[in-house]
């Protein structure tokens, strides 16, 4: 691939990774959201969907490089494709914290255009009793909120400049937790579910090959070195 086709590129996949979200917009002006049965049921899964999505997709790159150095490119994009994952996965979490646990939101507008600044933590701390109880008592919540702390630990420290002061081999043994962060996001999604719903299955079946991927390249990669070895001795 020619680095000059690089910026082009990364254009198209910013627009791609940025269409669910314009399209949710879309939905919410023609009136499309509003006619949803539920609408923060949806915003919910559909948030949450594109989060494991576009994280199945990061998690696609590295395999397909190590097809081909043809392919090495690939790799240019891992980091903005894994932001966009953290990115939907807050959206999913802002959608419990400003929708589901009863957050005020227009008292917490009203209160910032009238100049009071604490409004809107004023109006956090009146909804955390409720948060705090659904974080204890649903394991869904716990198991969703520890993926989207790894998540959060991975994009902050996904700038070069971190990574340099970081050292490269401490940097790759944290951003390997995304794969931790993928297992987390699919027990989020199946506990989540009614028992009978298969919707979470497709998701991990793809997490579960691209994990196999990785273990069997693992595996082939000290297969010259055990050889090596087994000659010197």
């Amino acid at each position: 691939m020619p680095a000059r086709a690089i910026p082009y590129l990364k254009i198209v996949v910013h627009l791609l990774c940025l269409l669910p979200f314009v399209w949710l917009l879309h939905m919410y002006q023609n009136g499309d959201l509003a006619n949803q049965a539920d609408p923060v049921n949806y915003l919910t899964h559909y948030t949450g969907d594109w989060a494991v999505w576009i994280l199945l997709a990061d998690l696609t790159i590295t395999p397909l490089r190590r097809f081909s150095v043809k392919l090495a490119w690939l790799v240019r994009f891992r980091r903005m494709v894994g932001l966009y994952a953290f990115f939907y996965a807050t959206l999913h979490l802002m959608i419990y914290v400003f929708m589901f646990s009863g957050y005020d939101v227009p008292t917490a507008f009203a209160g910032l255009q009238a100049g009071h600044l604490a409004e809107p933590w004023r109006q956090f701390k009146v909804i955390w009793p409720t948060i705090h109880d659904d974080i204890f008592k649903r394991k869904f919540i716990q198991i969703g909120f520890a993926a989207w702390l790894l998540l959060l630990a991975l994009a902050v420290t996904s700038p070069q400049r971190i990574m340099r002061a970081m050292g490269g081999k401490n940097w790759q043994r944290l951003h390997r937790l995304v794969y931790v962060a993928g297992i987390f996001a699919c027990i989020h999604y199946w506990w989540l579910v009614k028992t009978g719903v298969r919707r979470p299955m497709k998701d991990t079946v793809v997490l579960g090959v691209l994990l196999l991927a990785r273990v069997l390249y693992a595996l082939w990669k000290r297969r010259p070195m055990a050889a090596k070895t087994a000659v010197k001795a």
